[in-house]
């Protein structure tokens, strides 16, 4: 019997969101404490400014909106800060709120994710909200990523086994 469609949804974004969570720590890993809080410019967020946000922005949606707790997000201090926590303090602060998300999200309902809910003036699905939620942290970890290429000249090698022979192979056999 096939498992329900709901069930899938929610397997793979707990999935993804704990893929891109380990995608950062190494990025930050990578990183000194003076690169990840460096700034081209007023306009620009540190790397250590999109954790902020990320980390603000799941305990906002997720843990508090849809688990219950209370919200107590500053999100202007997300993009204000200016240095601060070192690299080793946001992978476990990061780490952290997503090991609160991920139980939230996995043991979401059918039911519960077609209710409406409103967290930060927005009116959407307890659905939508959950995909928001990934989709946002996916676009910002690829800003980490490609900031951690920029400053370390080195390629994570997240996708290497796609390259060479093993990526030809699966092209002949037909595979995307």
């Amino acid at each position: 019997m096939a498992e329900p469609l709901h069930r899938l949804f929610l397997e793979f974004e707990t999935r993804k969101i704990q893929q891109l969570t380990g995608r950062i720590k190494d990025c930050l890993g990578r990183l000194t404490d003076e690169q990840i809080w460096a700034r081209g410019g007023d306009n620009e967020n540190a790397v250590g400014n999109l954790v902020l946000h990320l980390r603000g922005n799941v305990r906002q949606w997720i843990v508090a909106s849809l688990g219950g707790e209370s919200d107590i997000r500053v999100r202007d201090l997300e993009f204000s800060t200016r240095g601060g926590p070192t690299g080793p303090e946001l992978i476990e602060s990061l780490e952290r709120v997503v090991s609160e998300a991920v139980p939230i999200i996995a043991s979401l309902t059918a039911e519960r994710l077609a209710e409406r809910v409103v967290i930060q003036k927005y009116d959407v699905s307890v659905l939508e909200a959950v995909a928001h939620v990934v989709e946002h942290f996916a676009q910002h970890t690829g800003q980490i990523i490609f900031a951690t290429k920029l400053m370390t000249g080195d390629d994570p090698g997240y996708y290497a086994h796609l390259s060479g022979a093993k990526a030809q192979a699966g092209k002949t056999a037909g595979q995307p």
